[in-house]
């Protein structure tokens, strides 16, 4: 190899060398102990949320004006995927999707880039507008959940106990990004009045509301400088109390009347109620906790529960807090397992070196395991990767690799121990002959490794620590091969004795030479039977099953549960409690927590998150343990199937990867509704027709009834009544209209004007409808209007400012997305080509998510290539030698396929990630048996010859450093997120060493062998 030899200065310079690994030893186990824990990695959320709110308008009127505007400007948004809004009569929120490639570190710029662009269009907005408002932390995850009940206290009265909790909290612990409020029930003081009393009186609403503001109003009355001081001049009025509201003086008929002659006042909660939360079947308020950025979610556990148990001895007797959500606890149990798979990999790998090598080559391997993690660790920490799902996994993977290069270095100086070297010249040689080879091998592995570093998606980002921690490792283990294992193995690696015969090839030897020489003399047949193994790889790998990602192993359950969108959130809250009581008499739950009229709030970073809705609810079980969720889980879905035929409900664990939601979607786009909802109806008998789908549903289809209330213009001007006047008499009748705040404490009350229950308009009477009308008559609302019932689109979803209606469906369990919706390719091509102009369908769910993703990986993928060819030609310096090593790649898919198949597991985006990574791990295997076929040939022999002894010679430690990686991916192959991973990288090892050893060198042999036998040397 060019440059110095390291392992001589390394011997050379003893003392230094041991110096430094000791430190590295030390810094690194240090860097382990305060390395972030967490259970997944995080990703960048590239969704931002833009809401504006128009009261009192059409759906055409929120369409034209306030959607259209948003979305024409947004459109302008750098780095933009698509648009998704959702337009409801007076409301319109926005989904901006930035582009998966998009560099997760500008997207805080874009946000604001956002906000300017949109705060420049305010004023061209149209009057009455509130916002738009900006929701940019849609990733923000709350690990740390505590669910409030209470028993003989008012919602008051718990929400101002809790509070004192969540200030104490704030003040008390680090690392606390912010604490969000669930399920609390705002207060409202009702104003309600009387309309025929009103009307009697000669009043207006109008009247009455601008009497109460103008009372309530805080405005500043001077200052008073009298020379020596300021004197504040202060005026009463302001309401301190709901009474106050009472003694409001009204001019009515030329008289002076209190408002508490015409109306009532008292405290009551929002009608219909906010979003509610339940807690095992009770009512209840949470607090939930977020970690602040770069914090430690263990510690943070660790901090609040401690702080909790100050906080909860002074809360009051009745006031029970229930911890619902526990990250921490749920990072320490996983970091914990994968801590222990990562040591059951360490032992493995440890005995095979052992049984393979001998005690004292062995014991030369098991030092430099820990010499080489230490290095990792401090790099890791360095560069802020923490402990979690992706890189542990990576630290085994790693693991089984890195032990390559100690075993190639140990057992070169053995070899140069038993042909007479000293133990100095054995560890120097192994440098001179090796490092080259093993460098560009680990280069090459970590090449395998360039499309999972730099695939630019979410799932990328999700899994980008894969490619660095073994790229770590990696390179560490070669710099430890090099530096400090010849130092180790200068210790403790002894000469064979004076007069010991060289050992003779045992069984198993003299086996591989007779079938190499068999293999070469008719390599024919050893082409046809590897072309044929690969020919039926290629066609089993239809057969392997596909799944973008597994679900998680938690215990936790997501019953997603929607009844028909005209229902209210009390018939929500009435099912929901159904379903609370059938979970509670299973046995199988330790706690539930449902949430009504709403999703759950982000307790896990997949998660996908809805616009919440009366009609929806959600419920998250906690199931006893991983048997009793699989058995709950079939348990609450027959439940549901028979209870609720009219819902549409889906209980599924948690995912694993980005967050996706419903499995199966097809997106339905065109310009026109009626055509569209048409359209939808038979794209879902398609989807249906599909035997394993389940709940097959659409995001909006059906109508709302509608009352259209027409004014006679004339006739109502004639009787003085404005469009004004008229709705503000029919809100305060039906639904109550705000005219003001009560300041109470920390809170502000709003004051609700509306007609006393009693008097509340419903549809029997709205006809009946007494308005007043100046002096001091009423006259029935169908005096002057007309009634008809009519159906409206109580919402539209929009995709890329075109309407968009998408079918959505589950599966059967045991079936995946990608099998229903290959399956229905036939069907939906043909339907796609049956619609009018103007009108698609694309897929959407998991299949276009991991379309997205896989494309973001084989998009790097000509640069891993480019990167393996040129090593290789640095290496070998030989077109036909670098085109024997890529000919051997794509073989590994042989012993890929098998295991997919034999252990029935998935071919998903993480088996892709291993496949990809198995490539660079076969061509290192292939360069160094061919640089050994090289030397062999330089030193005279016949490339047969070369062929053979090369091949025996690196048969122990290739077939040993595959053992070694098969054996310690074992700890990971029975989990659900590496299991395909683990399984692929095995299966295709295994086999792709065997042909390594036997079609390579007969290939070679086919290559070179009709040539001159002239030596060669590669390079190094």
């Amino acid at each position: 190899m060019i440059g110095p030899n390291l392992s001589e200065w390394a011997i050379r310079s003893r003392q230094l060398t041991i110096y430094m690994m000791l430190i590295s030893v030390i810094a690194g186990t240090f860097a382990f102990i305060n390395l972030g824990r967490d259970e997944d990695p995080t990703f960048t959320i590239k969704t931002m949320l833009v809401t504006a709110v128009w009261p009192g308008a059409t759906m055409e009127d929120t369409q034209t004006q306030l959607t259209d505007r948003l979305e024409r400007r947004l459109e302008e948004t750098t780095g933009l995927d698509s648009l998704r809004s959702i337009t409801r009569p007076g409301i319109v929120t926005i989904y901006v999707d930035l582009d998966g490639q998009f560099p997760p570190d500008r997207v805080a710029s874009v946000w604001q880039e956002v906000r300017n662009s949109v705060g420049d269009i305010r004023h061209t907005l149209p009057q009455g507008v509130l916002g738009p408002f900006f929701t940019d932390n849609f990733g923000d995850v709350f690990g740390i959940i505590y669910g409030f009940t209470a028993d003989g206290f008012s919602d008051r009265e718990l929400r101002d106990q809790v509070d004192i909790v969540r200030s104490d909290l704030l003040r008390e612990v680090d690392g606390i990004s912010k604490i969000e409020w669930v399920g609390t029930q705002e207060e409202q003081v009702l104003l309600e009045f009387q309309p025929d009393r009103v009307a009697a009186m000669g009043l207006d609403y109008s009247q009455i509301f601008q009497a109460i503001a103008a009372q309530n109003v805080v405005r500043p009355s001077g200052v008073i400088n009298t020379g020596l001081e300021n004197i504040a001049i202060r005026v009463s009025g302001s309401f301190e109390n709901e009474a106050d509201l009472l003694n409001v003086s009204l001019v009515a008929n030329g008289r002076m009347i209190r408002l508490g002659d015409i109306a009532t006042v008292r405290r009551a909660y929002a009608d219909p109620p906010q979003p509610l939360l339940r807690i095992n079947g009770q009512r209840a308020i949470a607090l939930a906790i977020s970690m602040a950025e770069g914090g430690d979610i263990l510690e943070l556990g660790a901090d609040v529960t401690k702080a909790m148990k100050g906080i909860v001895a002074n809360l009051p007797v009745g006031i029970e807090p229930i911890l619902i959500s526990n990250q921490p606890a749920v990072v320490d149990q996983a970091i914990g397992d994968f801590t222990t798979s990562l040591m059951q990999a360490v032992i493995i790998i440890l005995v095979v070196s052992f049984l393979a090598l001998g005690v004292r080559p062995g014991a030369v391997v098991a030092i430099a395991i820990p010499v080489t993690l230490s290095a990792v660790f401090l790099v890791m920490q360095q560069l802020n990767i923490d402990l979690h799902r992706v890189s542990l996994g990576a630290l085994i993977i790693a693991l089984a690799l890195l032990t390559d290069d100690a075993m190639t270095t140990v057992d070169a100086m053995l070899r140069r121990l038993s042909l007479g070297d000293t133990i100095d010249n054995a560890a120097t040689f192994a440098y001179s002959k090796l490092a080259a080879p093993m460098l560009t091998g680990t280069l090459i592995t970590i090449a395998g490794f360039v499309p999972i570093g730099f695939a630019e998606s979410q799932a990328g980002e999700y899994t980008i620590s894969l490619f660095m921690v073994v790229a770590i490792a990696l390179l560490a283990s070669w710099f430890v091969a090099v530096l400090f294992t010849p130092i180790i193995g200068s210790v403790l690696l002894k000469p064979p004795a004076p007069g010991t015969a060289e050992p003779q090839p045992g069984r198993l030897m003299q086996g591989f030479r007779r079938l190499l020489e068999t293999a070469i003399r008719r390599k024919w047949i050893t082409f046809a039977l590897t072309a044929a193994m690969f020919a039926l790889a290629v066609l089993g790998l239809r057969l392997v099953d596909r799944q973008f990602f597994p679900a998680s192993d938690r215990n936790e359950l997501i019953v997603d549960f929607q009844l028909p969108r005209s229902s209210s959130i009390f018939a929500s809250e009435d099912a929901v409690a159904q379903i609370e009581d059938f979970i509670k008499e299973t046995g199988e739950a330790q706690f539930y927590s449902s949430y009504v009229g709403r999703n759950v709030i982000r307790f896990y970073l997949p998660l996908s998150i809805q616009p919440p809705s009366d009609h929806h609810s959600q419920i998250v079980v906690m199931a006893n343990d991983f048997a009793a969720r699989e058995r709950l889980q079939a348990q609450i879905e027959d439940y549901l199937t028979e209870t609720f035929p009219q819902a549409i409900s889906r209980v599924s664990p948690l995912e694993l990867g980005p967050p996706i939601g419903w499995p199966v979607q097809y997106r339905l786009s065109g310009p026109d509704l009626e055509v569209l909802r048409s359209k939808a109806l038979d794209l879902a008998g398609i989807v249906a027709s599909y035997p394993n789908a389940r709940q097959v549903h659409f995001d909006w289809i059906e109508p709302a009834r509608q009352l259209r209330v027409e004014i006679d213009q004339d006739r109502a001007r004639r009787l003085g009544l404005t469009s004004a006047h008229l709705s503000s008499v029919l809100n305060t009748a039906i639904s109550g209209t705000t005219v003001s705040q009560l300041r109470d404490d920390i809170y502000l009350i709003p004051i609700v004007a509306r007609a006393a229950d009693g008097s509340r308009i419903t549809l029997d009477n709205i006809q009946t409808l007494q308005v007043p009308i100046p002096g001091g008559r009423t006259v029935a609302l169908s005096q002057f209007a007309n009634f008809s019932y009519d159906q409206e689109q109580p919402f539209v979803w929009r995709r890329d400012r075109v309407p968009t209606l998408t079918v959505l469906a589950d599966v059967a369990q045991g079936d995946t997305p990608e099998a229903a919706v290959a399956a229905l390719t036939d069907k939906i091509a043909e339907f796609n080509a049956s619609l009018p102009v103007g009108y698609q369908v694309e897929v959407g769910g998991t299949v276009e998510t991991s379309a997205e993703s896989q494309q973001s990986v084989f998009a790097v993928v000509p640069v891993m290539v480019f990167l393996m060819i040129t090593l290789l030609m640095i290496q070998l310096q030989s077109f036909r030698d670098a085109g024997m090593v890529i000919l051997l790649l794509p073989l590994g898919l042989i012993g890929v396929v098998g295991a997919l198949l034999l252990f029935q597991r998935s071919l998903g985006f993480v088996a892709i990630l291993g496949i990809l990574a198995l490539i660079g791990m076969i061509a290192k295997n292939a360069v160094i048996l061919i640089t050994q076929i090289g030397e062999d040939r330089a030193s005279g022999m016949s490339v047969q010859e070369a062929a053979v002894t090369a091949a025996i010679s690196r048969f122990r430690p290739l077939l040993l450093t595959a053992l070694s990686t098969v054996l310690g991916l074992l700890p990971i192959a029975p989990t659900l997120f590496w299991g395909p991973m683990a399984f692929a990288i095995m299966g295709g090892l295994l086999i792709a060493t065997l042909l390594t050893l036997i079609f390579l060198p007969t290939l070679y042999v086919a290559v070179h062998g009709g040539r001159s036998a002239k030596p060669v040397v590669a390079n190094g």
